[in-house]
């Protein structure tokens, strides 16, 4: 028998209209689930156990009085420690903001609160979404449901443990380098790296202002759509928010992509494993076999992307946390520090030089792009690595897949496409053209339900049976 937490919301939701689910049933299964498995996961840092409980016995009263606002009322959530929420701690999963309570939600909260979503508490993540798996700090790192040897993937790491171990139905992650598409693609989900400007960033910590995304952590492409109906939208307090009109996103689940033109770029696969670099041809081979036009596509090269994108994300990140790394370094842990820390040795010139040169890998991205409605690539190079083997400078090694749609700005979505031969979840990117994010995720649903890979969750000790 299917457990209620590992339905999808759609499922979920349409179980809550009809009467045949209770929010308060549903609260509590997950609350139940994140007990049992929660010790060895460490995806939480806070469970909000008695807010939830509020929360959902509120909406079953108004569901029950015929005042259900949408696919979302009583539908549980959490948030990676990022999101500022009123009242309860949001530490940034570092020591420096241990006691920090915020006074206000963040826009992004507040939103799905209005759509009736039911918050379960905050997750995980790498320190001020940069440094991790770190076990120097003062709750442990989180761990991949698939195997807790290896990593979950960052800096969103709580956000994709709880969707894919079914502790919550969807969780809010941030992407400045690739934090949504990395966990969600080690965790087999699907996430959105919207269009930026899209998804008011106000009230979320912040890495780096020009590169921060903020977006939705799902199991379906479809309970991503759900979500952004929700998320998206022009927040004036938020000075990247851009006034425009917004896609339907539920609207877009179901579209065809019969006559879509979607390029390959297997020219940055080179490196990648060969079983994933399979796993992305059969991918575009489904898409063609429903009608769209897949071809080779060429990109600008990614290691110009990588360049500007660690150049910006060092500078604009130690301009934010230089204070106290000069007066108490000791606050953080190791692997933020020596992270965050180079930033001081960019130059103004460096910075500079990288913003404009931004400009130029945007343009030849526009230009690379503009036959196609969207572009398949890897979102890694392989499965993950040991959570005892993680590097001090990660980004000294090969460039991030995902770090390109960074610079540019553009929807980018992390879909799962199947398992490599030692059963860890592998995963495609679908990147779109600047505010087709709808389009993004309606390639990723009609991959999925040509696919039909969206069954097998986590096989996990302790979970109900």
């Amino acid at each position: 028998m299917t457990q209620l937490t590992d339905l999808t919301i759609a499922a979920q939701s349409a179980l809550l209209d009809r009467g045949d689910l209770s929010p308060v049933e549903l609260v509590d299964a997950y609350l139940a689930r994140i007990e049992a498995l929660d010790g060895e996961l460490c995806a939480y840092i806070l469970v909000t156990t008695e807010e939830a409980r509020a929360a959902a016995r509120a909406a079953e009263a108004e569901i029950a009085g015929g005042g259900r606002r949408g696919p979302l009322h009583g539908i549980p959530i959490a948030l990676k420690d990022i999101y500022s929420t009123k009242g309860i701690p949001t530490t940034a999963h570092s020591r420096l903001l241990k006691d920090n309570v915020p006074t206000e939600d963040a826009e992004t909260v507040a939103r799905l609160a209005a759509a009736g979503t039911i918050s379960l508490g905050k997750l995980s993540t790498h320190e001020f979404a940069f440094g991790g798996p770190s076990p120097d700090l003062f709750s442990p790192p989180a761990r991949n449901p698939w195997n807790p040897a290896l990593q979950p993937g960052g800096s969103s790491s709580g956000s994709g443990v709880a969707v894919a171990a079914g502790m919550c139905a969807a969780a809010m992650g941030s992407d400045t380098g690739g934090s949504i598409r990395s966990p969600s693609g080690f965790c087999g989900l699907v996430g959105l790296k919207p269009t930026y400007g899209l998804v008011s960033r106000r009230g979320v910590l912040p890495l780096s202002w020009t590169l921060d995304h903020a977006g939705p952590m799902t199991w379906t492409a479809e309970d991503c759509a759900l979500m952004m109906d929700a998320l998206a939208g022009h927040d004036p307090a938020d000075p990247a928010s851009v006034k425009t009109a917004v896609p339907d996103f539920k609207g877009a689940i179901g579209r065809p992509v019969a006559g879509m033109r979607i390029g390959v770029a297997r020219a940055w696969h080179e490196s990648a494993d060969p079983e994933l670099v399979a796993a992305i041809d059969r991918a575009a081979a489904v898409l063609a076999e429903q009608g769209a036009i897949v071809d080779e596509v060429t990109l600008p090269d990614i290691m110009d992307f990588h360049a500007v994108g660690r150049i910006i994300i060092l500078t604009e990140g130690f301009a934010i946390h230089q204070r106290h790394l000069r007066r108490q370094p000791e606050i953080y842990g190791a692997l933020f520090r020596d992270r965050i820390r180079l930033g001081a040795f960019v130059s103004a010139d460096q910075y500079i030089q990288a913003l404009r040169f931004r400009r130029t890998l945007v343009e030849q991205m526009n230009q690379a792009m503009a036959p196609y409605d969207a572009v398949l690539t890897a979102s890694h190079y392989g499965p993950p690595e040991p959570m005892d083997d993680a590097p001090t400078f990660p980004f000294f090694g090969k460039p991030y897949l995902t770090m390109p749609f960074n610079v540019t700005g553009q929807p980018a979505a992390a879909v799962p496409c199947g398992f490599y031969s030692g059963g860890m979840p592998m995963s495609l990117q679908v990147a779109g053209k600047p505010f087709a994010d709808d389009v993004v995720l309606a390639i990723a649903h009609a991959y999925e339900q040509a696919a039909g890979d969206r069954i097998t969750r986590p096989s996990l000790a302790g979970a109900a049976p």
